[in-house]
C-alpha cells in the first residue's frame, strides 16, 4: 500500500493554488522532494481548470488569490468534488477560519508555516480522502453537458450563457440528477432561506432555462416539474 507523498507505487497529487512565485516553487520543491506529484496554480480560475483535469488527491490553498476569493474556489469545487481542502493563508481571524471550514474546506494553516506541519497535515487530508469514489465534473444528460467544476453547459456542443441564478438552479439539479429536488430546497440553496415561500420565482426561472436547453420548452424533456413538488433533471 503507497503512503502519501511516500515510495509506494503511486505518487499522490497536489495541486498548490498561491499567487506568490516564490512561495508556489518553495513549496513545489519541498513536495516534490518528498515524493509527490505537484501541479500549481497562481489565480482561482486556473485552479478550478487544473482540478477538473488533473484530478488532484488534495488542494493546497491560499485565499488571497488575484481574481477569485479562496472562498470561491472552495465552494466552486465543493459543487462537484470532496477533494480535501487544506487552506494556507496569512488571514488569522477567526471568522476567515470559520467560513472556510464552513463551505467545506478540511483544515486551516495560517502563515509563518512549518513545512513539516505542513507535510503532516497534507498526509492526514489525503488518507481521509483516500476511501472517496472518484467523481467526475460532468454531467452528461442527453444532448446537455454541464461541466459543473468550470460552471458552463452545453446543448449539442454549443455553449450556452446562463447568468448567476439561473447556473446556480441548474447546478443543483445536476448534483442530484434523476432526484426530485423539492421547491424548498431550490430556494433556500439557490435565493436563500428568507425566500423559501417564494414559489413564483421558480416558476420563472424554470421557464427560462428551459427556453435555453430544451428542444420544446412547452413539453420539456430534462428540466421536469412534479405539480407542488419540486423539480427533477431527467437523466
Amino acid at each position: 500500500m503507497s503512503t502519501p507523498g511516500g515510495t509506494g507505487r503511486r505518487k499522490y497529487r497536489v495541486l498548490v493554488v498561491d499567487d506568490e512565485p516564490a512561495l508556489a516553487r518553495a513549496l513545489a520543491i519541498n513536495l516534490r522532494a518528498h515524493g509527490w506529484e505537484v501541479v500549481t496554480a497562481a489565480d482561482g480560475r486556473s485552479a478550478l481548470d487544473a482540478a477538473a483535469t488533473t484530478h488532484p488527491d488534495v488542494v493546497v490553498l491560499d485565499l488571497g488569490l488575484p481574481d477569485l476569493d479562496g472562498t470561491e474556489v472552495i465552494a466552486g469545487l465543493r459543487g462537484w468534488t470532496s477533494v480535501p481542502i487544506v487552506v494556507l493563508s496569512a488571514r488569522q481571524h477567526g471568522e476567515d477560519k470559520v467560513e472556510a471550514l464552513d463551505l467545506g474546506a478540511d483544515d486551516y494553516v495560517t502563515k509563518p508555516f512549518a513545512m513539516n506541519e505542513l507535510m503532516a497535515r497534507l498526509r492526514a487530508a489525503v488518507r481521509r480522502g483516500a476511501a472517496a469514489a472518484p467523481e467526475e465534473s460532468v454531467v452528461e444528460v442527453g444532448d446537455l453537458s454541464i461541466d459543473l467544476a468550470r460552471k458552463r453547459v452545453a446543448r449539442a456542443g454549443e455553449d450556452v450563457r446562463l447568468t448567476p441564478t439561473e447556473w446556480a438552479f441548474l447546478e443543483l439539479l445536476a448534483r442530484n440528477v434523476g432526484r426530485l429536488v423539492s421547491r424548498e430546497q431550490v430556494l433556500r440553496e439557490v435565493w436563500g432561506p428568507a425566500y423559501e415561500h417564494e414559489t413564483h420565482y421558480l416558476r420563472v426561472y424554470a421557464a427560462q432555462l428551459r427556453r435555453k436547453l430544451e428542444a420544446d420548452p412547452s413539453h420539456p424533456r430534462y428540466i421536469v416539474t412534479t405539480s407542488g413538488l419540486g423539480y427533477t433533471l431527467e437523466p
